[in-house]
């Protein structure tokens, strides 16, 4: 009897085994948080006793890199792909929109049954085809650029009470946005937990990126904490600033400390696979404490790039809390969940990250011999005007290159970590061996991602998915206007925009100076008297390829209208177009007396097809 229950025990083991639910995901990543803001790693000013005990609970990549600005970590998180290759090179100008035929995390666990919902930052593209509910996330409580008060982002939010886009609604939500966040991701995940779906959650908080504004009982006790005379020797500007922003983490840390609390009351610690970590550097980590490491946010010092990664999943075997390192990046992070979870996708381009799964089980190390290559677009800050020759065309000789603790940076710097960790020691031409090496595997790189590093996307116009579709100057190629200051003061710069018209026919295109929730005109301020008045008095539209007539090319057209007077209480100008299907630039101008800009805001709806 013995041997037959325990041939029973075998003959039915692999169908238990197959019936083990799969493991919850949920992504939580804050935006301009370094490695130094977290008191575990030693921060003076700030006390994370959550993020602390998630630490001690977890396995941590001691060596993770992620790009030293926001949406080319976001983009090589959510695809697994360089950025040289997703197209999400850079944070504005064009060039943040993830390609539309790449999967991202949501589509592969999406097709695997899991439920799945972003809340927070998303910085991958407005419109579509690049939204969340585009790429994937079933659920969506988001803002579209690097900041809540940004270009694209619903006017006047101001951390507080602010409108965000709910599965493609705009919709006003009570409560401090990082708090929203929280509690949106909470009751997607309850919603999930009972209808008995696997999930995915990828929470990706605003703060403490600027503008610096956090809650008044977190700045409080950040203040209160500064008058340390240990901290004598931060001026009084510094000492404001990072009450603000180290206040802006400790709400952070305290909605970590919620969440943690809710997985175990909701009994779904042991099978969720919970991972804390960082977008890119400090931002004000070298005026007060940088944790031994050079650079900030933007730079290709380590500062810059090296964030915290803290994996936990109680159940899924892994090996015990502790540290590991080697070389490891934001790309690594899908193909390692996809062997955690279980999921083989069907088809996907290759990965250039690699699959973590048997280090985090304690079966291998990430190889000593790992080299990382870092590359990003840069911010064309001091173009008022598009440039073939913009600083956001990526170039090999712009990145950074790891290998073991030498860095290689921008093709002239060598360091060794080991013992120059401050990086003040170039010595490149000391090693000349080891720089051939390095040169050599960017080389190789750039050969197979170069052809498309800068191929620029575009925006789709005219479907059912997005019509009208309000274009912002966010997305002017290659030149950066992203925040809703840049608007209230005026600057005078120009740009065009790359769209795609997926259906020929009438369209209505409104060029307007402020979005249609500011309501204020185009020449004058804001109803409230803010913003500052500009003398406009023409506006003009030309969309390369319809403003013009091929030979013997039938007028379908009249010119007329293509430039109009502007009067004082006009709000948008409008044009009517033909537009043609397929490919073309959108190019606007407002001009006036020593004055000319183009149209930060323009509204474009498809009124009826071609007959």
């Amino acid at each position: 009897m013995t041997n037959f229950r325990l041939l029973l025990a075998c003959l039915f083991l692999p169908l238990t085994l197959g019936a083990a639910p799969q493991p919850n995901v949920i992504i939580v990543m804050t935006d301009d948080q370094g490695y130094p803001e977290l008191s575990v790693h030693g921060n003076p000013v700030l006390k994370t006793p959550h993020l602390d005990k998630l630490h001690g609970q977890s396995i941590r990549l001691t060596d993770y890199h992620v790009a030293p600005m926001c949406t080319p970590t976001r983009g090589q998180l959510l695809t697994g792909i360089d950025a040289a290759r997703n197209g999400a090179s850079n944070v504005s100008s064009g060039r943040a929109l993830l390609r539309p035929e790449i999967p991202t995390i949501a589509n592969y666990f999406g097709d695997a049954g899991y439920s799945t919902g972003v809340f927070g930052k998303w910085h991958l593209g407005a419109n579509y085809p690049y939204r969340p509910q585009d790429r994937g996330f079933q659920e969506s409580v988001w803002y579209p650029s690097s900041s809540i008060p940004s270009v694209p982002a619903y006017w006047g939010n101001d951390y507080f009470d602010d409108v965000y886009t709910k599965n493609g609604m705009e919709e006003r939500f009570k409560g401090y946005c990082t708090d929203v966040f929280f509690s949106e991701a909470k009751q997607f995940i309850q919603n999930s937990a009972e209808q008995n779906k696997p999930f995915l959650c990828y929470l990706a908080t605003n703060t403490p990126h600027g503008p610096f504004i956090p809650k008044p009982e977190d700045r409080e006790v950040i203040a209160k904490r500064l008058t340390d005379p240990q901290f004598d020797h931060l001026n009084k500007g510094l000492k404001n600033r990072l009450a603000s922003y180290l206040g802006m983490i400790r709400n952070i840390d305290s909605n970590m400390g919620d969440l943690m609390k809710f997985l175990d009351h909701q009994g779904l610690s042991r099978n969720t696979i919970l991972i804390f970590k960082t977008d890119n550097g400090s931002l004000l980590g070298p005026q007060y404490f940088n944790a031994g490491m050079r650079g900030k946010k933007t730079e290709l010092w380590e500062g810059g790039h090296r964030v915290p990664c803290f994996i936990r999943w109680p159940e899924g075997n892994l090996a015990k809390p502790q540290d590991i390192g080697g070389l490891t990046q934001a790309q690594d992070l899908l193909p390692t969940l996809l062997d955690l979870c279980k999921i083989k996708p069907k088809a996907g381009p290759e990965f250039d990250g690699i699959n973590l799964a048997p280090v985090l089980r304690g079966e291998e190390q990430v190889s000593n011999e790992r080299i990382l290559i870092m590359n990003y677009s840069r911010m064309p800050g001091f173009a008022n005007y598009p440039s073939p020759h913009s600083q956001t065309q990526m170039r090999a000789d712009q990145a950074g290159v790891l290998y073991k603790r030498w860095r290689l940076l921008e093709d002239r710097e060598l360091y060794n970590l080991g013992s120059d960790p401050l990086q003040k020691r170039n010595v490149i031409n000391q090693h000349p061996e080891l720089v051939e090496k390095l040169r050599d595997h960017l080389a190789r790189w750039w050969e197979r991602v170069g052809p498309l590093a800068n191929e620029e996307q575009r925006i789709i116009i005219g479907t059912e998915h997005e019509n009208p579709t309000k274009l912002s100057g966010t997305e002017w190629l290659d030149v950066f206007i992203d925040q809703q200051n840049q608007i209230r003061r005026g600057v005078q710069k120009s740009g065009y925009w790359l769209i795609d018209v997926a259906r020929a026919g009438e369209y209505e295109i409104e060029l307007r100076r402020w979005p249609k929730e500011a309501d204020g005109t185009i020449s004058g301020t804001l109803p409230d008297g803010t913003g500052t008045a500009l003398p406009i008095t023409q506006a003009s539209l030309f969309v390369s390829g319809h403003n013009h007539l091929s030979i013997g090319e039938k007028r379908s057209y009249q010119f007329e209208g293509l430039t109009k007077q502007v009067k004082e209480k006009d709000k948008g100008a409008r044009f009517t177009m033909n537009l043609k299907k397929g490919p073309t630039a959108l190019h606007t101008w407002f001009r006036g007396k020593d004055t000319i800009l183009s149209a930060y805001y323009v509204y474009v709806t498809r009124k009826g097809d071609s007959k």
